[in-house]
């Protein structure tokens, strides 16, 4: 079966509503012979007549144009139809975004915004994919999530990076079973001999810490690891040991009192949160409206 060729029909359809070659011509900005042309190709294509030529112009044959005429409007119209509707998806949040970042940035950066997403577009099934900067970076190369949030620097030219969304500055925090350490600014070595309470190795907020300390000749080995931020809080408020954590991420705590951060020299360094996208992917509105909201941080 051959393939049909919807621009052939498309002529054929307006030289049946204008009677004319030349008023068909006018109102495809193309010229005469173009018509006239497309006209015998999908007679030829057809095996049949299609018009009658008379003095009047062109009038459709009984036996092939007016048979055919009223199915091929109604295709036409379906294909508006397709068309308009596809027009309307563009510009309508629905389907799915898939959402890929860690526990922790999940629970202290995205909520407000999944929130407020989910008010204004409730049609939009968002998914959370919990995972480790590499395995969020790994979800956007085999095109499995939709938005991504990492641990910056990276450098990876298959993915996108948008823009930093969230700034980072570990310290140390401990209850006042430590409060020998919270009242100044202590030697950062000096807690080489206190119990810590450490990331595991294989997060990149852990590696980044241990790189920076070795750089100083100062090793900090934890006594407890932990997978969470938040069980690693609740045990640094019981008096178990230093926890080593984001200062944003224990904001609550620090001015509630029941953690008193130690200030070291030197003060561990900044990080940041980037935000980051499949790449070469054509984004859809519902996605573009998430990362619109991101960005304006409303």
């Amino acid at each position: 079966m051959s393939m049909v060729n919807l621009e052939l029909y498309k002529v054929f359809y307006s030289v049946a509503k204008c009677g004319s070659l030349t008023k068909a011509a006018e109102e495809l900005y193309i010229s005469q012979p173009a018509v006239s042309q497309a006209i015998k190709q999908l007679e030829r294509s057809l095996g049949g007549k299609l018009f009658n030529r008379t003095h009047k112009g062109m009038e459709l044959s009984d036996t092939g144009g007016k048979q055919i005429f009223p199915i091929v409007e109604q295709a036409l119209r379906l294909f508006e139809t397709a068309e308009s509707k596809y027009a309307e998806l563009k510009d309508t949040a629905t389907g799915v975004i898939r959402i890929c970042a860690s526990d922790t940035v999940s629970t202290h950066f995205l909520l407000p915004y999944i929130k407020a997403y989910h008010e204004k577009f409730p049609d939009v099934n968002l998914i959370l994919q919990n995972g480790t900067s590499s395995e969020t970076i790994e979800l956007l190369k085999n095109k499995k999530g939709d938005v991504g949030f990492v641990n910056l620097p990276i450098d990876d030219s298959d993915i996108t990076l948008m823009n930093t969304v969230m700034q980072l500055h570990d310290t140390f925090v401990a209850s006042d079973k430590f409060s020998e350490l919270t009242a100044g600014t202590v030697d950062l070595k000096r807690l080489q001999d206190y119990p810590l309470l450490m990331l595991e190795l294989s997060t990149a907020t852990r590696q980044a810490i241990v790189s920076f300390a070795h750089s100083h000749g100062i090793h900090l080995h934890p006594e407890i690891e932990l997978a969470s931020l938040e069980l690693m809080t609740e045990l640094a408020k019981t008096g178990i040991g230093i926890a080593c954590i984001p200062r944003e991420f224990v904001k609550h705590e620090l001015e509630a009192g029941t953690l008193k951060e130690i200030k070291t020299s030197p003060s561990l360094p900044s990080r940041a949160i980037g935000l980051a996208l499949p790449k070469d992917e054509s984004l859809t509105f519902a996605v573009k409206e998430f990362l619109k909201m991101i960005e304006n941080k409303k």
